[in-house]
């Protein structure tokens, strides 16, 4: 199910490099901090927004925690966006008269 928490999750442009990175591996803060030259405090904060909208997912190992994406919630997302582009070109010739 896409959310509005997860439409503005993805909104903005950091989370999105995060989302992006972590389709490639897991990382952990360290190497996100590393990657993006962003602050660990505003990752920490992004990956937080990023678990609570259900986007990842944190699993702990040893003293770190490890974030790796949910392939639903993308799959989901994807879905809701493809089923909006149908609908468009099912509609591209509809015109809603002006009164």
């Amino acid at each position: 199910m896409v959310t509005d928490e997860l439409l503005r999750a993805l909104a903005d442009p950091l989370r999105a490099r995060i989302v992006d990175l972590l389709a490639h591996e897991q990382l952990c803060t360290c190497h996100l901090v590393e990657l993006t030259g962003a602050r660990q405090t505003n990752i920490s904060n992004h990956l937080r927004v990023l678990r609570e909208a259900g986007l990842v997912i944190a699993e702990p190992a040893g003293r770190y925690t490890y974030y790796r994406l949910r392939p639903e919630a993308l799959t989901a997302l994807a879905g809701h966006y493809a089923a909006l582009a149908d609908r468009a070109r099912d509609t591209a010739q509809l015109r809603r008269p002006c009164a």
